[in-house]
């Protein structure tokens, strides 16, 4: 079966801003004092800021069902690692085989929560997000109908963990259980639920409509 997209791919150069943007937020939350060169970037960003809120559309609505002609802006495709283009999302890589798919994660520190320890809610996030993944390389896929995550141990920051995701499908729903671990020692355990979506009920999505000076 196809896998399951809906919307844009990402700009290549959105993905290298996010990867840099993630850096240099857990750099700047590691400095003991003030520094010029966040000042520097304090002053650029706002620059950029101005800049671009006159190339994108004034209309934050995206293009997608009843505004797919409207004056909105591009949908990106959420199917496939959101923290490639988005920084505010965990980066991860996954092998997908059948209902059983791994994969390994880091968190920074920009993901901090309890001292040199990831934020609970960071973790419902990654799990949503490649349980997503996982049900969309399969092709089939939906909007998340519950989440229950269980912690059974604090999950540090930069430190190479692995995860386990195992799904099973009945009738009209996705279940899936995750779990996240530090080498054999479970971190966390997550239980999702997913509607199966119907590809023919997808409302339009409008591609993207060139490019911007």
């Amino acid at each position: 079966m196809d896998r399951w997209t809906f919307g844009a791919d990402p700009l290549p150069q959105t993905m290298r801003a996010a990867a840099l943007l993630r850096r240099v937020a857990s750099l700047a939350l590691a400095l003991e004092n003030e520094d010029d060169e966040i000042e520097r970037l304090i002053g650029h960003l706002e620059r950029c800021e101005a800049m671009l809120r006159q190339r994108v559309p004034a209309d934050p609505v995206p293009r997608v069902g009843d505004a797919a002609s409207g004056d909105g802006r591009v949908y990106l495709d959420h199917a496939f690692d959101v923290g490639a283009y988005n920084p505010c999302v965990p980066e991860y890589a996954i092998e997908v085989e059948g209902d059983r798919a791994q994969g390994s994660v880091t968190f920074p520190i920009a993901y901090e929560g309890p001292p040199g320890l990831v934020h609970g809610g960071f973790l419902a996030v990654f799990f949503d997000c490649a349980v997503q993944h996982h049900n969309c390389e399969l092709g089939l896929a939906g909007k998340t109908t519950s989440l229950l995550l269980t912690y059974k141990r604090p999950t540090p920051l930069l430190t190479d963990l692995t995860f386990v995701l195992v799904r099973s499908v009945g009738d009209d729903r996705i279940r899936t259980l995750g779990t996240l671990l530090a080498g054999d020692k479970v971190l966390c355990q997550a239980e999702v639920g997913a509607i199966a979506g119907v590809r023919a009920n997808l409302p339009e999505v409008s591609p993207r409509r060139g490019v911007t000076a």
